[in-house]
């Protein structure tokens, strides 16, 4: 059984969407949603630097675009679908709750509204590898910062002010290897994004969802997820909650999952879940050179 996972926020790195621009259609794709949503895709996803691609209202849109890109040129059914934060929405255009072009409308609202939160304070999200979340999230909790992705596999990412992120920094949980700050701009699924979601909500408020088509697993409590209202409604509180992606992978092994493929910029989840999902093959899609491997795992375990 075939589960695809879309990426979120600091999975971007320079360049990354130049060998996907080759393939038959894809510049034209990109153009056009690029249009659409008035924003250079092709610009920054082959000569943004690492600063330009970090900005909110740019990796947001580009993550979606690459994810939907490389998913069309795999060309797989799954039998279910899941994205960690913004990869939520690739998710739902994977499940068909909505056409590439509401994902894209809809990202690029949200990457907006998310950098304007951002913008009224200075914040972060720092990455803690290793430590058992009973002695960790106590310790967070001290800081005032939010545990604000549960990814399960020994990693926790804190989020808060700047100056909360360095007392962390010096100051680890007990069996925290390392904290390791992420290329992002803003302490996102915390309180601090509290005003991107009234603007999400109202984004959200014009779109026609479809119901999915396949298993929709949700970030809020790793459950799957029936309608596309449902699906819509989550997408918008998500914003100020925390990412459960722990609970998300919990529900992969429930549903009998064998195999784990991850669209570009792939890496970081086939990462957790070599980790958390013994058993299950696991393959990250980084350029097209991985079509092939991916179309041979996909064979296997499709459903």
């Amino acid at each position: 059984m075939l589960v695809l996972v879309a990426p979120g926020q600091g999975a971007q790195t320079p360049g990354f969407l130049t060998p996907w621009l080759d393939l038959p259609g894809a510049a034209d794709r990109v153009a056009a949603w690029s249009d659409a949503i008035g924003l250079d895709l092709a610009h920054y996803g082959t000569q943004g630097d690492a600063d330009a691609i970090r900005d909110t209202a740019v990796a947001q849109p580009l993550l979606v675009a690459a994810g939907l890109l490389s998913a069309s040129a795999l060309g797989a059914t799954p039998s279910a679908v899941a994205g960690h934060s913004v990869g939520e929405i690739t998710a739902a255009a994977f499940a068909g709750v909505l056409d590439d072009s509401a994902a894209l409308q809809l990202v690029r609202k949200r990457g907006l509204a998310m950098a304007d939160a951002a913008a009224i304070t200075q914040t972060g999200m720092s990455a803690l590898l290793g430590g058992e979340p009973d002695v960790v999230l106590p310790h967070l909790e001290k800081l005032g910062l939010t545990p604000a992705n549960v990814n399960g596999a020994g990693q926790i990412v804190a989020a808060g002010t700047m100056e909360q992120l360095a007392a962390l920094a010096e100051d680890k949980p007990e069996g925290v290897r390392r904290v390791m700050p992420l290329k992002v701009a803003g302490a996102f699924h915390t309180e601090h994004m509290a005003p991107a979601v009234q603007a999400l909500a109202a984004a959200a408020a014009e779109l026609t969802p479809a119901d999915p088509t396949v298993t929709y697993v949700s970030n809020k409590d790793g459950k799957a997820v029936a309608t596309g209202a449902e699906v819509i409604s989550r997408l918008v509180g998500q914003v100020a909650n925390p990412v459960r992606w722990d609970l998300c992978m919990e529900t992969f092994k429930e549903l009998g999952v064998t195999a784990l493929v991850e669209v570009c910029p792939g890496g970081t989840l086939t990462g957790i879940a070599k980790r958390a999902l013994p058993g299950v093959k696991t393959l990250a899609l980084k350029t097209p050179d991985d079509l092939d491997a991916a179309r041979e795992l996909i064979a296997e375990h499709a459903a």
